[in-house]
């Protein structure tokens, strides 16, 4: 059997544990290099999360996250069954460039107004109107939390989604303890934001895909 070779447990099962609750059924794909093992998992509101952890690692592969926090939490080695052909999506770029510092105190306070938000429209309506607790979600996610002007370049939108992910997943750290700083990224087409213990990224351009129309019989 396979050994997944992570060494930073701890820091490997917080991230599990938020991921699991957030999305039972998730993968979660490994990647070694230089010792270490970055942890990758996309999330239902359709963002990549990742977070490093010390390790040599199994290489590059997929299992399911439920079944590796199993075997971390009973201390075990062995690397779960591959289900490689489960990942099925994109990771950004690995060089990419810090464009702005912002608060973690900042970025709590963005996801909290929005988790509020959505708590009074589902229990009241919009206007005296009942509206679908899904739609509202969406809406709230697909909202530009924040815009950060580069020296140089053009104007970054970090979408809820983001602020929403290094929220949930615990990547802004203890809300006890001294208030973190997080930096948003770019890389290629993605906006990231890296925070003290993960980084969440979403690409800012999605590639359309292009689909024939039939031909009409009337020309």
């Amino acid at each position: 059997m396979s050994s997944h070779g992570l060494l930073g447990v701890p820091d490997a099962g917080a991230f599990l544990a938020r991921l699991t609750r957030l999305d039972p059924a998730a993968p979660v794909r490994l990647r070694s290099s230089g010792g270490r093992t970055a942890l990758w998992a996309h999330l239902p509101w359709d963002v990549m999360v990742t977070r490093e952890v010390a390790g040599p690692g199994p290489g590059d592969a997929t299992v399911s996250a439920a079944q590796l926090l199993a075997v971390l939490a009973a201390g075990g080695e062995g690397l779960p069954e591959r289900r490689d052909t489960q990942w099925r999506w994109p990771l950004p770029p690995a060089a990419s460039k810090a464009v702005e510092s912002i608060s973690g105190a900042e970025l709590a306070q963005l996801a909290a107004a929005a988790a509020g938000t959505l708590r009074e429209i589902s229990a009241g309506g919009m206007s005296g109107r009942a509206v679908g607790q899904r739609a509202v979600r969406d809406a709230l996610l697909d909202h530009v939390a924040l815009v950060v002007t580069p020296e140089s370049g053009a104007p970054v939108q970090v979408s809820q989604r983001l602020v929403q992910a290094v929220a949930r997943m615990g990547f802004l750290g203890p809300q006890d303890a001294e208030p973190a700083e997080a930096r948003v990224r770019i890389a290629g087409g993605w906006v990231g934001i890296s925070a003290p213990y993960g980084v969440a990224w979403r690409q800012s351009v999605h590639k359309l895909t292009v689909t024939p129309m039939a031909i009409h019989p009337n020309g």
